[in-house]
């Protein structure tokens, strides 16, 4: 990997308004394209929506869907990528070859290839099916990429399987924050009066985003994912009303020792721009432990403990 300028981005969608939302899109492509980024992320399922997605019937997330690499919104970002020289991240709803629905997450990029990781842990639709891959590439800036979208993340397999794969950079695009949480010591929903009277009230807002039910909960797991691995991350979220509850933002980079080297705490469309330093990573202390493993001794993590439950089970407390 060589250094490296990247962005990630928050900003609040428009559920269903697939032209809408990759006007947004076009909107930082071309601010991040001004920074010199080479690579920008973009939350999950921003350019569909997402918590709406939720209520809807099957037709109507059948709707909603588009195949990949064939559909409009794919075709638009791979002519953005092009036309600006940068790899773009963006989540929207895949329909499959297979006939199946998808979470998925296109990274287009500049030389007209793409990468499509399909979300491995679904819970926000019924008619959503599970991915069942990691999706680990090469790009075309002599670096190697891998997503892990929203839940993926908390599974901390799923970040050291991406990681023993080569990636060096990992997009974690969500739509979190504000959720109502089975937890009692989890995320909790963000005021909506403080949301509506945050340019009047800017400290309670930022309170509320950076406190637990935001990045503060983020804070407990997040950075470890990049500093366990060894490997730089991109975290972009949502931001705002997000059908009935508030998402959070807090748009961050970390480097592979899980510092911060980037991030916003605004309540509104966002981004961040950072340079990803390559020397970080051969002496980090993820890189240095992947080194040490012994994997004769993690046979007990490929087998079924009897407790293993369906992503939505765990996620809504059923």
């Amino acid at each position: 990997m060589r250094d490296i300028r990247v962005a990630t981005v928050q900003f609040q969608h428009a559920p269903g308004d697939k032209a809408y939302n990759l006007g947004r899109v076009r909107h930082f492509v071309t601010e991040a394209a001004r920074a010199n980024a080479e690579i920008i992320a973009f939350p999950e399922m921003c350019l569909t929506g997402y918590w709406h997605v939720r209520k809807l019937s099957r037709d109507e997330v059948e709707a909603l869907a588009e195949p990949v690499p064939d559909g409009p919104s794919s075709r638009e970002l791979l002519r953005l990528s092009r036309e600006n020289d940068i790899t773009i991240g963006a989540g929207l709803i895949e329909r499959g070859d297979d006939g199946r629905l998808y979470n998925g997450y296109v990274v287009a990029m500049p030389n007209g290839q793409f990468a499509l990781h399909r979300k491995l842990h679904e819970f926000v639709s019924e008619h959503l099916a599970n991915g069942d891959r990691y999706t680990v590439f090469d790009t075309p800036h002599d670096c190697r990429v891998g997503v892990l979208t929203c839940y993926d993340n908390n599974i901390v397999e799923n970040a050291r399987a991406t990681a023993l794969a080569g990636a060096e950079i990992l997009l974690a695009p969500h739509q979190t924050g504000g959720c109502n949480s089975v937890s009692p010591r989890a995320m909790k929903p963000v005021d909506p009066v403080i949301w509506a009277r945050r340019h009047e009230d800017p400290e309670s807002i930022e309170k509320e985003l950076r406190g637990i039910k935001g990045r503060g909960w983020l804070m407990r797991w997040l950075p470890s994912r990049a500093h366990d691995n060894g490997m730089f991350l991109l975290f972009s979220n949502g931001i705002g009303p997000d059908d009935d509850e508030i998402r959070t933002g807090n748009a961050m980079v970390l480097d592979p020792y899980g510092e911060i080297i980037a991030e916003t705490c605004a309540p509104g469309d966002d981004m961040v721009v950072a340079e990803l330093v390559a020397s970080l990573l051969p002496t980090s202390s993820g890189r240095r432990w992947l080194r040490a493993r012994r994997p004769e001794l993690y046979e007990s993590l490929t087998r079924r403990t009897g407790q293993e439950q369906e992503t939505r089970r765990v996620r809504f407390g059923d």
